[in-house]
C-alpha cells in the first residue's frame, strides 16, 4: 500500500512539473558514480540499448592491477577502456560499470547501453558490473562490495534492474575464472545470487 501511495504521489508532482525534483533526488540516493567525462573516457561509438527492467546482472573482475585511490583507478578505467577499444575493437569499455578498490563506481556504458562483457547470449540482457584487479586469491575492500551492493539497489530504485534481478558470477555463463575465487565466494552470499 505504501508503495502505491508513493507512486501515486509522485505521479501528481510530476503532473504538476515538480516530477524533476522528485528524479533528481532518487538519483543522488544512488552514491557516488564516477561520470565517463571524470575519468575522461574516450568516446562511445555503442548504440543498442538494453530492454528495461534488465534481469540479471554479470559480475566480474578485470583480473589486472587493482587500484585504491581516484587518481590511479581513473588510470585503471582509462587503460581497461583502451584495450577493449583499441584492441579488441569494441564500442567502448565492455562493462557498464567499474568498482576500484576506492570505494567508487565509474561509469562505463552506464544503465541503458548493451555491454560486450559475457558473450551474445547474456550481454542483451545483463548489466555488467566489474571489480578492477585480480581476485582470485584476495578479497576486495568492504568498500569496493559496498559500492557494488549499493549500485545494484540504485538500479532496483530507478526501474532499470528487475527487482527480482539474479545475480551471476562470470563464471557462471562462460568458460573463466572470474570474478576469482575470493570474489566469487563472496558473491555467492548475496541475496540475489542465482546458484544452479
Amino acid at each position: 500500500m505504501a508503495l502505491l501511495c508513493a507512486l501515486l504521489a509522485w505521479a501528481l508532482l510530476a503532473l504538476k512539473g515538480l516530477g524533476e525534483k522528485a528524479v533528481e533526488d532518487q538519483e543522488a540516493c544512488c552514491g557516488t558514480i564516477v561520470p565517463r567525462s571524470e575519468w575522461r573516457a574516450l568516446p562511445s561509438t555503442c548504440t543498442r540499448e538494453l530492454e528495461m527492467p534488465v534481469p540479471y546482472v554479470v559480475v566480474s573482475h578485470t583480473a589486472g592491477s587493482p587500484c585504491d585511490t581516484p587518481a590511479l583507478c581513473l588510470q585503471q578505467a582509462q587503460n581497461v577502456q583502451h584495450y577493449h577499444v583499441r584492441t579488441r575493437g569494441y564500442c567502448d569499455v565492455a562493462y557498464n560499470f567499474l568498482i576500484g578498490e576506492d570505494g567508487l563506481v565509474y561509469e562505463g556504458r552506464g544503465w541503458k547501453i548493451k555491454g560486450d562483457h559475457s558473450g551474445p547470449t547474456w550481454n542483451p540482457m545483463s548489466i555488467g558490473i566489474t571489480f578492477m584487479g585480480n581476485y582470485m586469491e584476495r578479497v576486495p575492500p568492504p568498500r569496493a562490495i559496498r559500492a557494488a551492493q549499493s549500485l545494484l539497489a540504485c538500479g532496483v530504485a530507478q526501474g532499470i534492474l528487475s527487482p527480482n534481478y539474479e545475480v551471476r558470477g562470470h563464471c557462471q555463463v562462460q568458460q573463466t575464472q572470474s570474478p576469482g575465487d575470493q570474489l566469487y565466494a563472496i558473491i555467492k552470499k548475496w541475496p540475489h545470487h542465482y546458484e544452479e
